[in-house]
C-alpha cells in the first residue's frame, strides 16, 4: 500500500511538473548589430543599432506567433518576418534612413566640429523575460537611443503575455471595469511615500505630477505577489528623475481586480 501512494505521488508530480512546462512560455534571442559612417571623413560620425531580442520558440507555434507578432509590431514596427529577420531589416532600415535624411545637414555643418555629437546616433534594445503570476511571461525591454537633442533617451518598456493563449495583457484583463479612481489614489499613496512627500504640492515641488494627474501605466510587471507600474522619464517627472516604480500588493487592491484573472 505504501508503495502504491509513493508511486501515485511521484506520478502527480510528474504530471504537475509537465503540466507547467507546457503552460510556460519559452523564449531564445536573437541579436542585430550595424554600424553605418555618416560621410567618408575619418572623424565622420556614425550611427549604431545593436538589438539584443528574446522571442518566443515553443512547441505551441500558433501562441508564439502571437507573441512574437506583438514583440515586432511593439518594437520594430514590422510584421510577417521571422525574428532574425525583423530585426536585421530593422537595423538595415534605421542606418539607412539616418544617412539618407543627416548626411546633407551634416555637409552644411561639418566644418563646425562643435556640432559633430549632433550626429552620433544610437539605437539599442535589450530584453530579458521573468516569470510572472500564474505563469504570466513579463516581458523586459530596455531602450536607450540618442537621435540628437540635449541627451539620449532610456525607457524601461514591459508586456506581459498570457500563458495559454500568448495575448498581451493589459490593464483591462486585470482590473475590474470602474477601477481607475481606487488605482489612482493607491497609486498616489505610494508615491508620497515613495518621494516622502506630505501631499501633492510638495510633490509638484519635487518635479512629480506637475502638469498632470496621476493614471495608471500601461508599462506594469505582474509579479507573484505585486503589482509594479513603471513610469518613464517625462511621463510623472522630469527627466533628472529617471525612471519611476510603483508597487502595489494584491492585497491592497483585491475589491478591483478581476475574479476571473486572480
Amino acid at each position: 500500500m505504501k508503495k502504491l501512494l509513493l508511486l501515485s505521488w511521484g506520478l502527480a508530480l510528474l504530471a504537475s511538473c509537465a503540466s507547467s512546462s507546457e503552460d510556460s512560455i519559452h523564449f531564445n534571442k536573437v541579436e542585430a548589430d550595424k554600424i553605418v559612417v555618416l560621410s567618408n571623413d575619418d572623424n565622420s560620425p556614425s550611427c549604431r543599432v545593436h538589438l539584443e531580442l528574446d522571442y518566443a520558440t515553443d512547441e505551441n507555434s500558433h501562441r508564439a506567433e502571437i507573441v512574437n507578432k506583438t514583440i515586432q509590431q511593439r518594437l520594430l514596427d514590422m510584421e510577417g518576418l521571422d525574428m532574425k529577420q525583423a530585426a536585421d531589416s530593422f537595423a538595415v532600415l534605421y542606418t539607412s534612413n539616418y544617412k539618407k535624411n543627416f548626411l546633407p545637414l551634416y555637409n552644411q555643418d561639418r566644418a563646425d566640429t562643435t556640432k559633430r555629437s549632433w550626429y552620433e546616433y544610437h539605437y539599442i534594445i535589450t530584453t530579458d523575460v521573468t516569470p510572472g503570476h500564474k505563469g504570466v511571461s513579463v516581458y523586459h525591454v530596455n531602450l536607450d537611443y540618442y537621435e540628437g537633442g540635449a541627451h539620449g533617451i532610456n525607457q524601461h518598456l514591459t508586456m506581459n503575455f498570457d500563458p495559454a493563449t500568448g495575448r498581451q495583457l493589459f490593464l483591462s484583463d486585470v482590473f475590474a471595469p470602474g477601477y481607475e479612481h481606487k488605482l489612482n489614489e493607491v497609486l498616489l499613496k505610494v508615491l508620497l511615500e515613495k518621494t516622502a512627500a506630505k501631499d501633492l504640492n510638495e510633490l509638484h515641488d519635487k518635479g512629480f505630477l506637475y502638469s498632470m494627474d496621476m493614471f495608471p501605466s500601461e508599462n506594469f510587471v505582474l509579479g507573484d505577489d505585486t503589482i509594479t507600474f513603471i513610469y518613464n522619464p517625462y511621463e510623472i517627472a522630469p527627466y533628472a528623475a529617471g525612471c519611476t516604480e510603483l508597487t502595489i500588493a494584491y492585497t491592497d487592491i483585491d475589491d478591483i481586480l478581476k475574479n476571473s484573472f486572480f
